[in-house]
Parts: C-alpha cells; structure tokens; sequence
C-alpha cells in the first residue's frame, strides 16, 4: 500500500522524509493541536516555541463556523479550501497531522477526518504524536517558513455529518448505533463536564467507548485485532451504520479513525456533540447518574 493512503504513519517512517527533504507542496505536516480553555494551554504558542521541522499549525478553532454559537462546527468548503491553501496544501498534498497532548493522539484525528470529509483521503495521523516523537529522539525546531499557497478545492460530504434532529429521530426509530467518545464519568454524569454551561450524562441509546481505549499505554494506536475486540466487547456492529458523539466532535474522531483502520469508512460524526445535546435537548433526554437536567 503506498505510503500516502496508510490513515497511520510511524515517527520513523515521517523523520525519515523529513531527512530525506520531502517535506514542500507533496508532503505537508500539521501540527492541529487544540486543547480546552481549562487545560490553560496555548497551542499556537507551544507550536511557535517549538514543534516537528516543516510544519505548520492547523488552528481547529480558526477552521471552523464562526458565525456558530458551538465551538469549533465545521467551516464551508470554501473556507477549507482556502484555509489548507494558506497551509501550501494542494489537492495532490499527502497531510501528515499530529498533536502534543498528553494521551498520544488527541485533536489530529479530527483534523484527518476534516481533511476526509472534504474530499482528501491523502492524509494520515502521525501514531503516537508529539509524545512519542520525543521519546524515540527525533529532532524538534522553533524554526518556522510560511508554505506558499496552493490552489485547493474541496468537495464536502455531507452525509458524513450528522445534527441534532437527526440525533432526536434515532431516539425514535433506533436505527444506527450512535457511540460516545467520552470518558466513562462524563458519560455516566459523575463526573464534571469540562464547559461550565453544561452537566455530565449521555443521550437514550449511546455506547461508551473513550477515545483513549483506543491506545496503548504509550499513546500509539492498538493494533486491529485489539481494536476489532474493543468494538466487540462494547457491542458494536461494524457491518451496521453507526455514528459517532463526544463533548464537541473532536475526540469522536478517534472512533472513526478505528474503523477505518478495520475497513469501515462510513462512520458519521454528531459535529455539536454534547455541548449542542444538552442545551437542546428535554430533560427525558438526558440520561445522568448525576443531577440531570432542570425542567
């Protein structure tokens, strides 16, 4: 399988084309690092201080529909196109993304899916991340040269990205298997959620699997036997429709990522998440272990 087509890349195989100067308009890397306000982390600012030779920030937030009152929905295709341009990505550019959060993997495998969603399949998580990038001792930079732009055209699928109403219907009709990405005690609501406007609990008929069971303990991605496994033992069906839910479309990306990874490319994403559920949804709707939702 050629290089460019694989959804994982290992920290050998990106520092070897780093090394061998590959990195221009055929190979571009992207440091899409994003962390909630309550982290206290600046990602821009970690990226200017130092981050994997060649790349370039991806900002989550800056992509995205400003006019919404959710954080960080997906932009228009236009506004992508023109974003990744900026980047010096082109249509025929293999994306390598990564992120410096603790876990290994974090917020790149939104921006994979993005770059997916919008019609580009040349693009792949770099396994393991900024954590183990460091930890096999491969070299870092402050050194940064802006891309030149590249015409990009994007072509967004749509039925890929599911809202609130469609969430609401398949309460109803019990569809598709509808899976959460959250910790177990967000999603049971002992534990508190990390905006102050909303409480902790899941949506009638969700399937907890956290993204971080979907790594090892060093932060790299489990191999398929395991992931298939995973999917299992949480009672997912991989050959029937399901779609995908965590606090704000980020990390719900993981799921998709797994699939993918076991063959299945349709997973959909619920892009306003919890964040959008529990301000619209009616209390029944919410199902807590916590206190639930005031009439």
């Amino acid at each position: 399988m050629a290089a460019q087509t694989r959804a994982l890349v290992s920290g050998q195989w990106l520092a070897d084309a780093i090394r061998n100067n590959l990195v221009g308009p055929k190979l571009r890397i992207l440091d899409s690092s994003w962390y909630l306000p309550k982290t206290k982390r600046n990602a821009r600012a970690e990226f200017v201080q130092t981050h994997i030779p060649g790349s370039s920030f991806f900002d989550i937030d800056e992509c995205s529909d400003r006019s919404s009152a959710l954080d960080h929905m997906l932009p228009t295709s236009s506004h992508f196109s023109q974003y990744v341009g900026d980047l010096g990505i082109g249509n025929d550019t293999h994306v390598v993304v990564y992120d410096t959060s603790d876990f290994g993997s974090y917020s790149a495998p939104r921006v994979w899916w993005m770059f997916r969603l919008f019609g580009h399949n040349l693009v792949s998580v770099l396994d393991g991340g900024m954590k183990n990038w460091l930890a096999d001792g491969h070299p870092v930079t402050s050194e940064y040269s802006k891309p030149e732009h590249r015409e990009f055209k994007a072509v967004i699928n749509q039925s890929w990205v599911k809202s609130y109403e469609d969430l609401l219907e398949n309460i109803n009709t019990k569809q598709v298997q509808v899976v959460d990405a959250r910790s177990a005690g967000r999603f049971r609501g002992v534990e508190p959620e990390p905006r102050d406007d909303t409480l902790p609990g899941h949506f009638p008929g969700a399937i907890n699997m956290p993204f971080t069971s979907f790594m090892d303990a060093s932060g790299k991605e489990l191999g398929t036997e395991d992931l298939s496994k995973l999917f299992r033992e949480a009672g997912v069906n991989l050959e029937q429709p399901f779609w995908v839910s965590c606090g704000s479309g980020v990390t719900a990306c993981h799921v998709v990522l797994a699939a993918h990874l076991l063959g299945h490319n349709g997973v959909c994403v619920y892009d306003g998440s919890w964040s959008e559920w529990f301000k619209r949804a009616s209390p029944e709707h919410i199902i807590s272990e916590g206190e639930g939702k005031k009439v």
